[in-house]
């Protein structure tokens, strides 16, 4: 009995390897006995006389030779005109005759009573309200299919995962789930290509399933006889199964082998080691290499025994938490409320029953309140854990920290003293610093008194004037260096936002509770006073919903500080290039952000009286507010072009590697079209998932190239984001695809207007031009970096960070 439709499974009678016994069971087309499913696991027919058909119940059953029903499938209310199916997924479906093929009127399937298998698309359902739910049971041993002692299935408790029980003991666990991978499996990202979901239904149940990447592929996921799960792919060359990952594969992986607050690390010269603050139980056992017992408290906790003194629960004042980095995190978690590891902390830090926590990207507050068990340190990957300790155990680390607390001051002060002996003797270059004293008619100082008024509208008019000065209107906020200081908590690292080539930027809170962003000019920084001034010229009467806002600004002795609207989500780079965030950027979202930027670049080309070209577009210079939206930032690299300005030169180059333009780069050209090309790269780094820099091969040295030779090959819809593939709408991303290779053109004569890309992004009925293959990109490239070695010596940067250099024209 083969599949449906293609040809993929096969429904028969097996004997597995040299065995007499006879089974009923499931496999590939053409790949004999490795059986995906059995039927009559426990009841082997003992001879070739074994019958597969429908009882008088309706339900499909195995006899024996002697008519003997040795298996059934059990289902209930089964009326006589009914079907059997093989489907192409592999599944077995009984419906009614009148109703085949509607999965909502099954009436059994094997994928709800799977063996040791797994297939893409089965489900595998599971309940928080009911606790783990083991799904699928080993053979018994490699020729012996009836049930061995090892089961596998989800333990949904806090965030779930998957477990291998060995009887009535847990054998091996994959980590928690994060949204994207499992957390215990940190090669997962690169083999299982996001094949993994997981579904909500609602009243606490959930299910996961798998999706093939490539549908043509075979793959499967199996129990094996051992204990150990396989994830297996036919490999047509060899004609064999290979193992594409195997847990457990080494020690470590062994459930909880370190014993209770151990911690197992292959890469150590001694596999098991007790935590900070924990010693061994049993100091002989665990001398022998005997780890089973696992570690204790050294110091019993300072919340503990004030618990006990008084009775009540509460925080620890005399306890603290020492940091495990790159963990599995500890099994039997539960999840808690927490905006931030900050919060996570401080809950956990209140209640003496917890004794960890962590806070981990796609699962947010996780803690624990018994013992820690299962922690699998590894090379790379993990998560960070925080272990609540005794204050006492870690005193001498203490004492080491103000030493070094000590000297750092006192190296601070003499640091001091020589800057302040070389600013006396360079006082004539100090003169530079009037030049920002152009900003003295245009803001006044504001004091912590006035803070609620940055939730107003401080752009007023939206407009520059054709002299390119600022029309009147309310005046840009000069704020004191002491009261950012104090915003941002002095500038502490826990605020640190990230770092770009103005210099860091920070988080920061107002009185009045507004939340800011502070970017900070760096004394290291390629950037000056030409860029500043230049930021808040074009930005502080700019208005659009795609801009990011600019709310003050700081000019206190050598402190140049910008203050923006806070965006909760960071920049754009900071979750689309993150293997473990990405995946929250799903079709839809992106599509949005896509459009956003477009409409944000036709109001600096178009609509705003004069035509801004922002010259350093990419994915670290678009923001996102709570909703996703995007808002173009980072302004200091910008133009200014009149009414009747088309295009200018320069000789001083800037921007990012890999987003120039050709002419811009090479030439020192650069018009709107120079930004539309910039965004040509954004739009195709945004459906790929993939930045411009990580294409290094000699077949394609940038993401035109690869984007080319799919499009140009018929199979543009291979540039998708693995994580998104699902959710994408083909018509849209095939037009986004198009839209993105007419902005990358060599020439920018080529290249079409931000109006015609928005009106062609949002009209389906809109034609496209066919683009050009793309032949000037990788040479000019190539010329651009070994000109800037000879005219620079700057090191050429990356497409991360922004350049600015001379180059000879």
């Amino acid at each position: 009995m083969g599949g449906r439709e293609g040809k993929k499974f096969v429904l028969g009678f097996f004997s597995p390897g040299n065995s007499t016994q006879r089974y009923v069971g499931i496999w590939y087309y053409g790949i004999p006995e490795q059986s995906v499913w059995v039927a009559n696991r426990g009841n082997p027919v003992s001879c070739k006389n074994g019958i597969l058909a429908f009882g008088n119940n309706g339900n499909l059953k195995v006899f024996d030779g002697n008519r003997k029903s040795v298996w059934s499938s059990n289902a209930s209310s089964v009326p006589r005109n009914v079907t059997a199916v093989l489907l192409d997924t592999g599944n077995l479906v009984l419906y009614n005759s009148d109703s085949v093929g509607d999965p909502n009127n099954a009436l059994w399937q094997s994928f709800d009573n799977p063996t040791d298998t797994y297939l893409p698309d089965m489900n595998v359902s599971m309940n928080v309200y009911e606790g783990e739910n083991r799904v699928f049971t080993s053979w018994k041993s490699a020729s012996d299919p009836s049930i061995g002692q090892y089961s596998m299935g989800v333990d949904p408790r806090g965030s779930p995962q998957i477990v291998i029980w060995d009887g009535l003991h847990r054998h091996w666990r994959s980590g928690h789930w994060n949204g994207i991978i499992f957390t215990g499996i940190p090669t997962m990202r690169a083999i299982y290509l996001y094949g993994f979901k997981l579904f909500n239904k609602g009243n606490g149940s959930l299910y996961f399933t798998y999706t093939l990447s490539n549908t043509s592929d075979l793959m499967r996921f199996r129990l094996g006889w051992d204990g150990r799960e396989e994830q297996l792919r036919w490999d047509q060359g060899t004609s064999n199964w290979s193992i594409v990952q195997l847990q457990p594969d080494n020690e470590c992986e062994l459930y909880n082998k370190c014993g209770n607050f151990g911690k197992c690390s292959v890469e150590e010269s001694t596999l098991c080691s007790c935590i900070e603050g924990f010693v061994p139980r049993y100091v002989d056992e665990w001398g022998r290499g005997n780890w089973s017992g696992g570690c204790v408290r050294r110091t019993q906790l300072d919340c503990e025994t004030n618990s006990r003194r008084n009775g009540v629960v509460g925080g620890g004042g005399g306890d603290v938490f020492v940091k495990v980095e790159g963990v599995k995190l500890p099994d039997f978690a539960d999840l808690a409320v927490a905006q931030n590891s900050d919060d996570c902390e401080e809950n956990c830090s209140k209640n003496c029953s917890c004794h960890a926590y962590a806070f981990a990207s796609g699962i947010n507050c996780m803690v624990w309140s018994g013992d820690l068990v299962d922690i699998h340190h590894f090379a790379e990957g993990g998560n960070d854990l925080y272990i609540r300790v005794a204050d006492a155990d870690l005193g001498n680390k203490r004492k080491i920290s103000k030493l070094v607390i000590i000297v750092l001051a006192v190296m601070g002060i003499f640091v001091i003293i020589v800057a302040i002996w070389l600013l006396w003797r360079s006082k004539p270059k100090l003169k530079v610093l009037s030049k920002l004293w152009w900003t003295k008619n245009q803001v006044q100082t504001v004091d912590s008194r006035r803070s609620r008024e940055f939730s107003t509208d401080f752009s007023g008019s939206n407009e520059i004037g054709i002299d390119r000065q600022q029309h009147a209107g309310q005046e840009l906020p000069l704020l004191s260096f002491s009261y950012v200081a104090a915003a941002t908590n002095n500038f502490s690292d826990k605020n640190k936002l990230g770092q770009g080539g103005f210099g860091p930027v920070y988080k920061g809170k107002l009185s009045g509770g507004e939340e800011i962003a502070v970017k900070r000019l760096s004394r290291k920084s390629g950037q000056g006073l030409e860029e500043f001034k230049n930021e808040i010229i074009l930005i502080a009467k700019l208005q659009h919903r795609n801009l990011v806002r600019l709310l003050g600004c700081c000019i206190e002795g050598d402190e140049r500080m910008l203050i923006y609207e806070y965006m909760p989500n960071k920049s754009l780079d900071s979750i689309l290039f993150d293997w473990t965030k990405r995946a929250q950027l799903d079709w839809r979202k992106r599509f949005a952000i896509i459009e956003g930027i477009a409409r944000g670049l036709l109001y600096l080309h178009r609509d705003s009286r004069l035509r801004i070209i922002h010259r350093d577009l990419k994915a670290s210079n678009i923001l996102l507010d709570e909703e996703m939206n995007p808002k173009i930032s980072d302004f200091g690299m910008a133009k200014m072009f009149g009414r009747d300005e088309n295009e200018a030169s320069t000789s001083r180059v800037v921007g990012t590697y890999g987003y120039m333009a050709p002419e811009y780069a090479m030439e020192g050209l650069f018009s709107v079209k120079s930004d539309v090309y910039s965004f040509g790269i954004l739009l195709l780094e945004i459906i790929s998932g993939r930045r411009n820099s990580s294409f290094r091969s000699p077949e394609f040295s940038n993401i035109i190239e690869y984007a080319w030779d799919l499009w140009d090959g018929g199979r543009a819809m291979e540039l998708i984001d693995h994580s998104i593939a699902a959710s994408c709408c083909q018509d849209e991303v095939l037009r986004c695809i198009h839209v993105g290779m007419l902005c990358v053109q060599d020439f920018a004569n080529h290249r079409p207007t931000m109006a015609s890309v928005v009106l062609m992004l949002e009209s389906e009925s809109a034609t496209l031009p066919l683009p050009r293959q793309p032949t000037f990109t990788s040479s000019m490239r190539r010329s651009t970096d070994l000109d800037v070695c000879k005219g620079s010596h700057d090191i050429p940067s990356p497409n991360d960070l922004t350049i600015s250099v001379i180059l000879g024209r």
